[in-house]
């Protein structure tokens, strides 16, 4: 299905370069200015909004805010088209409701490929608007000082028995339902990043958000949005209560209590993954090595039955008694090292059956049982 794309900017150039890049796969509108934009944006409804910053008249701040406010427009993802780069004005951008941002001068190969990933956002979030709805109003849980705590406890049970990052964000995830807040978090596991988000997917300014604020201060707050952050978690919040500074001081002394849990099973999965891989390792050299073994065990055993039948045979009956005393002796000796080779072989298949169960009780760890046996954040009993 062909892509409505809505171009607001008073550049002709810029238009020139979307209508280059879009016109095979997209049907586009194109508008000089803030006003004539929201007129077009309200009625075509197209899919996707470029809107340029720096504009006469109306800002594209203030035409994305005004978007925004207009629940037939609220949803259409906006890419704010811009020459400056400094994260402040990213971060202003979103405040006004940005999905995304791109830097002028841009080429149409660039612009193509973000205008995808915001058409695949715009489609899997309008798929998972109704159920999130569904459970925001399903989840009506009282929102007293004992129930956020009861409800952390909970989320630390049900964190223990979560086995992958998938199944952690949605533990996670399902804690901000009943304060019907809207979040994303990013996992930093291991060198990679992973992002959920309560809406199913992460716009890109929000990744680009977590990815650039990472390692800075444990609360970074912009507008009505904060993000917390721990060394292997961090969280945005959207749509913090600033109206209501009981509330917002509150929810500032609850979330470290959830994200400091996330962050120590995080950690926990990651030394859990490294004991299993070192494990496996060791079971493959110990594979190498007893085959190793008894591959030498098989040609020393035969060399010694040829040993054995060399002494006692008539060839040396000609030699003197304390040269066959000599060869006897080498033969016990000889003997003795195969004897010494089976009992290693036999030591190192016990070390394989041990390493076996080691990786069964590391598997338990990661997964004691199945997920259904889990209680939901929505059954719990207050305290």
């Amino acid at each position: 299905m062909t892509k409505l794309v809505l171009a607001i900017d008073d550049d002709k150039l810029v238009h020139h370069i979307v209508d280059e890049a879009l016109s095979r796969t997209c049907k586009i509108l194109h508008a000089k200015n803030g006003e004539e934009g929201l007129r077009l944006a309200n009625k075509y409804r197209p899919d996707i909004i470029l809107l340029d910053v720096e504009m006469p008249g109306m800002s594209g701040f203030e035409v994305c805010e005004q978007l925004k406010k207009q629940s037939e427009t609220a949803d259409i993802p906006v890419m704010f088209l811009s020459s400056r780069t400094d994260i402040s004005e990213r971060m202003r951008g979103y405040n006004a409701g940005a999905a995304d941002y791109i830097v002028k001068p841009f080429n149409a190969e660039e612009l193509l490929a973000r205008i995808n990933v915001l058409d695949d956002y715009r489609k899997t979030s309008s798929k998972l608007k109704q159920d999130v709805q569904r459970a925001q109003t399903t989840a009506e849980i009282a929102m007293t000082d004992s129930g956020d705590m009861g409800r952390i406890m909970r989320y630390v049970g049900q964190s223990y028995h979560a086995h992958d990052l998938s199944t952690l964000s949605s533990y996670f995830l399902e804690f901000f339902i009943p304060m019907e807040l809207d979040v994303a978090v990013a996992f930093w596991y291991r060198q990679s990043a992973t992002f959920y988000s309560s809406e199913g997917v992460i716009q890109p300014i929000e990744q680009e958000l977590f990815e650039k604020h990472k390692n800075g201060s444990r609360f970074v707050d912009f507008g009505r949005r904060t993000i917390i952050n721990y060394p292997k978690v961090s969280l945005l919040i959207k749509n913090m209560p600033v109206d209501d500074a009981g509330v917002y001081g509150r929810y500032k002394d609850l979330f470290p209590h959830i994200l400091e849990a996330t962050d120590a099973k995080i950690k926990d999965m990651e030394v859990s993954e490294d004991a299993l891989t070192k494990v496996e390792h060791i079971g493959q050299v110990f594979a190498e090595l007893s085959d190793h073994l008894s591959g030498v065990g098989n040609h020393y055993s035969g060399k010694v039955a040829e040993f054995q039948s060399l002494i006692q045979s008539e060839q040396l009956t000609a030699l003197q008694p304390q040269e066959r005393e000599r060869l006897q002796e080498l033969y016990k000796h000889f003997t003795y090292l195969s004897d010494e080779l089976t009992i290693i072989k036999y030591k190192l298949g016990e070390v394989t059956e041990m390493r076996q169960q080691l990786i069964e009780s590391l598997n338990k760890i990661a997964k004691p049982w199945d997920e259904g046996e889990v209680a939901s954040q929505v059954d719990i009993e207050l305290f």
